[in-house]
């Protein structure tokens, strides 16, 4: 950051000439303003810095383009405002200057400021938007008027420009009037409320921002989401890092999973389907209070990017339950926290299940259709890792073969295969597309973005990533009945485990009801039951539905490889993406080059029942 002491002809100068070269601007002014402008930006958000209620300058500060008006030298700002005033509209026909600053009395009245004659679209949207902000937080009452003044400063201030100084310039300066709604009357500060009231309002300024650049300038800007930072500020990493350390430090899923499941395997078979042993877990690596500290010691109340802030609220709620959930394992508080994290079984997906199952039956194991082993399919692995690496030589990950777990999967990157695993030879292209060109894939292209946490995987990414993983087993032609079954079986011991079944109730609705084979059923019984009763798996069947109906709505596929994300945050990284913030990911998977890609990705936009995406065993060996 450039730090000028004073403001005058030279500095400004040098300012002028960073905004000509459209490099991004950056920079500390006299009394403790502050000024930042990112290329092609056709306007400014003001706000004069004042030594009491500092709050709303949060709001500015945070922009893309703004101006903090130092406590001194107010001529040579107005001389500054003038300046980049007249460098920016002629490159861009017009500069709005939207000055924000708080009503001294008014207590749920906006008033909006400006040349109603000039700019009816800007100032309508703005009034507008500011009028339906009750929809967007709890507040009764909030109104908002359109004032036709040519008096847009704070009362008793003078104006940053005069009206004829500012047409000269080609600047259209507005003023934003805010109620002190995020304050009592005895002047204490609603830290919770304005942090919604915070996010509510930038979106409003945004949009109108948008009409305003929409007609009135020559700038390119495609949406409004593209007006938040593309810098973020150092606060946002400093979290971002830590949060991604905090959950670093333990492996969830494996610290859930039982260490002698085998043992529990042979002594239930053994026992004609009646002795149940006892789960054992591994010693957590972490002190849990000691973890929670560190989470709660982070400042996320500091950070004023709405993106940002949210996706890091939500995070910090989910690491909470899950290092609860680690010190609760084997008891009944581990499955309520369960049904928590993963939102239940709604009426609709319990019905899904049943339907699936109710049209497809369990196909029998023959020698037609031939395995493959742990080592093989290690083998097969290393051929799609190639495929990564051809696309970013810096691709790299692991395969481990254990002997100490009892289903695949990935963590943290990493491929982890049952030693004793057995999968149809037919079915191994699919099983690679969901374990490497959807978690392995996506935790490399997150650990690629700014943000570690589209690493890790922001709060709820399970659902959006296992919808994903399951999609990605039909489109690659290898969702077989067998599979869609077990994730329909996986929603009704789910459902049996809500209503109170234990374990050798939900193995035997699934093996003698629904008709599946023993090995099936234990599997799909012993996983809900780890921890004391564990709900993820429900989230395959709920993501699947989930993801179709996103594309059925016109959503874009390929943006959700862009890291691990929940699909409530869809909008958050399309926004991010917009602001240059992220990309959309480096690595692609292979079956987007397959022939029968496009075919069957419209197939699920035309709305396939879900129950006929899967195809029989015999039909994937014919076509192979």
């Amino acid at each position: 950051m450039l730090e000028f002491k004073k403001l005058g002809e030279k500095q400004i100068t040098k300012i002028i000439t960073i905004l000509d070269r459209e490099e991004e601007l950056n920079c500390g002014l006299p009394g403790g303003g502050l000024l930042h402008i990112e290329p092609r930006l056709p306007y400014m958000v003001v706000s004069r810095s004042v030594k009491k209620r500092k709050h709303l300058q949060r709001i500015v500060i945070n922009e893309a383009s703004y101006l903090l008006i130092g406590n001194k030298d107010f001529k040579k700002y107005q001389k500054l405002i003038i300046a980049i005033s007249d460098v920016l509209s002629s490159k861009y026909k017009s500069f709005l200057i939207l000055e924000i600053f708080l009503s001294k009395k008014e207590r749920t009245s906006f008033k909006v400021k400006g040349p109603e004659d000039i700019l009816p679209a800007f100032l309508k949207t703005l009034n507008d938007a500011l009028n339906n902000l009750a929809l967007e937080i709890p507040i009764k009452n909030v109104t908002s008027t359109i004032k036709n003044t040519t008096k847009r400063q704070p009362a008793g201030k003078a104006s940053l420009l005069t009206i004829d100084k500012a047409k000269q310039c080609g600047a259209l300066l507005v003023g934003l009037e805010v109620p002190l709604i995020f304050y009592d009357n005895e002047g204490e500060f609603y830290p919770v409320f304005f942090r919604k009231f915070k996010d509510a309002l930038i979106d409003c300024i945004h949009k109108s921002i948008f009409q305003f650049i929409r007609v009135q300038t020559s700038c390119g800007v495609q949406s409004y989401l593209s007006l938040g930072r593309s810098s973020l500020k150092d606060k946002v990493f400093e979290v971002d890092r830590e949060l991604s350390k905090i959950e670093s430090s333990y492996k969830f899923l494996w610290l859930i999973s039982p260490s002698n499941i085998f043992h529990i395997k042979k002594t239930f078979f053994e026992s004609g389907y009646n002795k149940i042993l006892k789960y054992h877990y591994r010693l957590l690596p972490i002190d849990p209070d000691i973890l929670k500290r560190k989470l709660y010691n982070l400042k996320i109340e500091e950070i004023d990017d709405p993106a940002m802030s949210h996706l890091f609220r939500q995070k910090r709620e989910e690491l909470d339950l899950q290092i609860s959930m680690l010190s609760e394992r084997g008891t009944s508080m581990f499955f309520h926290h369960s049904i928590r994290l993963y939102n239940g079984i709604e009426p609709s997906l319990y019905e899904t299940a049943k339907t699936i199952l109710s049209h497809l039956s369990e196909e029998i194991e023959n020698d037609n259709n031939p395995t493959m082993d742990a080592l093989e399919f290690s083998a097969y692995a290393r051929k799609e890792f190639a495929f990564f690496k051809a696309q970013d030589s810096q691709f790299k990950s692991k395969i481990h073969l254990r002997k100490d777990v009892n289903i695949m999967m990935v963590n943290q990157g990493e491929l982890y295969i049952p030693a004793d695993y057995k999968a149809y030879r037919i079915e191994a292209k699919a099983l690679i597309q969901h374990e490497l060109g959807t978690h392995v894939l996506t935790y490399y292209n997150g650990s690629k973005q700014p943000l570690k946490q589209l690493a890790t995987g922001l709060t709820d990414y399970d659902i959006l990533q296992e919808g994903v993983a399951v999609m990605s087993e039909y489109l690659s032609d290898g969702l077989t009945v067998n599979r869609l079954r077990v994730l329909a079986g996986r929603v009704i011991a789910g459902k049996a485990l809500i209503d109170g079944g234990d374990f050798k109730e939900i193995f035997n609705l699934l093996f003698t009801k629904y008709g599946f084979s023993k090995e099936n059923a234990f599997n799909i019984t012993s996983r809900i039951m780890q921890g004391g009763g564990f709900l993820k798996d429900i989230i395959y069947l709920k993501g699947l539905i989930k993801l179709q109906e996103y594309l059925v709505g016109g959503g874009n596929y390929e943006l959700l490889f862009a890291g691990k994300f929940g699909f409530n945050h869809i909008h958050i990284i399309r926004e991010l993406i917009e602001r240059n913030v992220l990309h959309t990911g480096i690595l692609k998977p292979s079956y987007l080059y397959d022939e029968l890609y496009e075919e069957k990705l419209t197939q699920i936009k035309n709305g396939i029942p879900i129950y006929k995406m899967a195809k029989k065993l015999t039909s994937i060996s014919n076509s192979a």
